[in-house]
């Protein structure tokens, strides 16, 4: 078997974190960077992680979850956020970021800038957005994908009160609108959903060859 579907054959959602199992430095530096990789509609990344570590605020956070204690009880939670707006300033700041990084002219890039501000300025507030947001489920499935492969465990959540969540960090102010959390740690020994068998459909029910 492939060690790409090992790892996937491995991770499960995990409902009970051991809290006294900490992610090391290294493999956090590991899904961080493997975050920012993450393609983006344009590559403009109208997107931020937000990494609670305040003890303080993650339990105030599982009344916000419905009280699902992974919030607290993992070694870290993730909060993937997108941005509410995207304005010309955020669009600008990509352009020069692609002129600099690959050694352009300054300016280069000022046609692509403008296509896009034209682009994003004709949507309407909610279907920008649901753009932003659909976004982070692809950052989802890449940080599920790269905990597995590090034997980290990890928990998808979309159950969680986004007001809540909004009001308790402060993400009005910062133009940010909070879509999926995911605890990320080390399972409980005593999480008995590690044991179960994975339940997935036979690819001949799923693929169609055309």
């Amino acid at each position: 078997m492939h060690k790409i579907i090992e790892d996937l054959n491995w991770r499960y959602a995990t409902k009970k974190f051991d809290p006294s199992k900490i992610i090391n430095e290294d493999d956090l530096a590991i899904i961080k960077e493997s975050l920012r990789l993450v393609p983006t509609s344009y590559g403009l990344q109208a997107l931020k992680f937000l990494i609670v570590d305040s003890k303080d605020l993650r339990e105030q956070l599982v009344s916000a979850s419905y009280g699902q204690r992974q919030v607290a009880d993992a070694s870290h939670l993730i909060v993937l956020c997108a941005y509410k707006d995207v304005s010309e300033n955020d669009i600008d700041n990509f352009t020069q970021n692609i002129e600099v990084t690959r050694s352009l002219k300054s300016g280069e890039m000022a046609g692509f800038g403008d296509f896009m501000k034209k682009t994003t300025s004709s949507m309407e507030s909610d279907a920008k957005t649901q753009w932003t947001s659909k976004q982070l489920y692809i950052a989802l499935g890449q940080l599920l994908t790269t905990c597995a492969t590090l034997r980290i465990d990890s928990t998808p959540m979309e159950g969680f009160n986004a007001a809540q969540y909004d009001e308790i960090l402060g993400l009005e102010v910062k133009n940010l609108n909070p879509v999926l959390v995911c605890p990320i740690g080390y399972r409980h020994p005593e999480d008995q959903n590690q044991f179960a068998k994975k339940v997935r459909k036979d690819q001949e029910d799923l693929f169609e060859t055309l």
